[in-house]
């Protein structure tokens, strides 16, 4: 499902960001990536999301090499992809409903699909009673929820998230795994980057 092989990625001549790198995560897998500051795991993430290139070697998704995907079908390869980032980069000036509508009012969805899906995504991060609320309203962790659902919204195949709790105090950050958790029982292909080791030791995946 998502494959590095023997990725070498530089953004300078001296230093390398990932150095002959391999990953492989399977269909269906829960995948935490991590590692100390510096180490490139969220050099990994933008590779996958198609966010920068490598220097030489492979990225493989859903059995496609995609390492130099032509950039207009980039949006078609993002269709499958959920993506969510340490900053829940909510628009200010839209309500929840509107900013977990975004993607598919882009693709051109069908209104009353929208409404469907958008409620449908709300409900599943428990936060269907805010969709009529403004971000500044949330707290920093409904923020990152909502973010989920606007993630989640189009139904992507594989979810991408980097550091996603690392602006979160422990229970909440615990309440977002636990949420990633439950998208990947219905065989949702997750990857997490984070550098919280203790997190993920006291959270239920085991």
């Amino acid at each position: 499902m998502l494959e590095l092989r023997n990725v070498y990625k530089y953004y300078n001549k001296s230093q390398a960001s990932l150095a002959n790198v391999n990953l492989k995560i399977a269909k269906g897998e829960l995948a935490f990536l991590t590692g100390h500051s510096g180490a490139g795991k969220s050099t990994a993430f933008r590779l996958f999301a198609k966010m920068t290139e490598p220097s030489s070697g492979q990225i493989i998704i859903n059995d496609e090499d995609v390492s130099k995907l032509d950039k207009q079908k980039v949006p078609k390869l993002r269709r499958n992809i959920g993506l969510i980032f340490q900053d829940p980069k909510l628009l200010p000036d839209r309500t929840v409903f509107n900013n977990v509508a975004l993607p598919l009012v882009i693709t051109g969805l069908e209104h009353a699909d929208v409404i469907r899906r958008v409620h449908a995504a709300l409900d599943k991060v428990n936060l269907l009673g805010y969709k009529n609320m403004y971000p500044e309203n949330l707290s920093g962790g409904e923020q990152q929820r909502v973010s989920i659902a606007r993630a989640i919204v189009h139904k992507p195949k594989i979810l991408l998230a980097d550091e996603p709790t690392g602006n979160l105090d422990p229970e909440l950050s615990i309440e977002i795994l636990e949420l990633f958790r439950q998208l990947n029982m219905v065989d949702m292909t997750i990857m997490v980057v984070t550098h919280d080791l203790g997190l993920i030791a006291n959270t239920p995946y085991q």
